[in-house]
């Protein structure tokens, strides 16, 4: 059985569904996937190819005229509690002139919007402005998860004025977060401008506008992901260059003090030795002379390396 079914009239109001949708007017039915009637219901009321794009294990958004409909594929972003926003829903759609036909896998809040409008009276009024409505929903859901992304890279970019600030840890998953959301919104986009395009009889002036609206929506959405994924890329490269800069600057330290104490410890070495005829052995201030040599040589080192401008 459906998820639910309307049937509409011409003003936008319902009515008990019946046999045939009313004059002027066109039927709703909403289905689950794996609902067990569906393969019964479209082999009486669809065609076999429309039927095939209804019930495809996967999808991609699309907009494509068959005969006297339409077969549509949109997303939305996922609301659920059931994985992240980023793992978009679908919505397959059959429209014609009296028929529109949505299926499901998950809950797509957008056409429950829709059905709670159609409850009390005020549906679209035609197909294609149902088309309009529901794109205008599954749209506005994405740009405010666009907005949100946008908001928390905002926040990555401050950290960039401080130096000394670590990588934020929630980069990567970000910046996964936005490439999966371009992935399915930029053949959105391009569905959306096809559908704006089509020359079916369905579509009225009004869908139209409305839905070249959503066209540049989308378009504006995918530009804005692209931007973020390479704020997000900046951000990561930022951090990676201080990284490297830190570890060059402790390195070229530690280069330094080596060069620093390479001839003191050669020295130390040699007078270390346990053999005989090492001089001063007998000699009461030989060890005070060693160390004053020791630092003089330190003293050298450094003078030969700022002559050098090494430091």
């Amino acid at each position: 059985m459906t998820v639910f079914a309307f049937d509409i009239t011409a003003n936008g109001s319902n009515v008990a569904t019946a046999d045939a949708p009313p004059e002027g007017g066109y039927r709703w039915a909403h289905f689950d996937l794996d609902d067990p009637h569906l393969t019964a219901f479209l082999d009486t009321h669809v065609p076999a190819i429309p039927a095939a794009a209804l019930v495809a294990p996967e999808t991609r958004p699309r907009a494509d005229r068959f005969g006297d409909g339409l077969m549509l594929n949109l997303r939305g972003v996922n609301l659920t509690d059931d994985g992240p926003e980023d793992q978009m829903v679908a919505v397959r759609m059959w429209v014609t002139a009296h028929l529109v036909v949505t299926v499901r896998m998950r809950q797509v809040f957008a056409l429950d919007t829709l059905r709670e409008d159609a409850a009390q009276g005020y549906a679209p009024a035609t197909p294609m402005m149902f088309v309009s409505s529901l794109s205008t929903r599954l749209m506005g859901r994405v740009q405010d998860t666009v907005f949100d992304l946008s908001g928390r890279v905002d926040g990555m970019e401050d950290s960039v004025q401080d130096d000394d600030s670590p990588l934020p840890p929630e980069l990567a998953e970000e910046r996964r977060m936005a490439i999966r959301l371009r992935r399915y919104l930029a053949p959105q986009r391009d569905a959306l401008v096809a559908l704006v395009g089509t020359d079916s009889p369905l579509m009225s002036q009004s869908a139209r506008d409305l839905l070249r609206e959503q066209a540049n929506l989308a378009k504006l959405n995918v530009e804005e992901l692209e931007g973020l994924i390479a704020r997000m890329t900046a951000v990561q490269d930022h951090h990676t260059a201080q990284a490297a800069l830190l570890q060059g600057h402790n390195g070229y330290v530690l280069s330094i003090i080596a060069a620093v104490f390479l001839p003191l410890g050669f020295i130390t070495g040699l007078f270390g030795v346990n053999v005989a005829g090492m001089p001063g052995i007998n000699t009461s201030w030989a060890f005070a002379a060693l160390c004053a040599g020791l630092v003089a040589m330190s003293v050298g080192a450094v003078w030969v390396l700022r002559w050098l401008k090494w430091i």
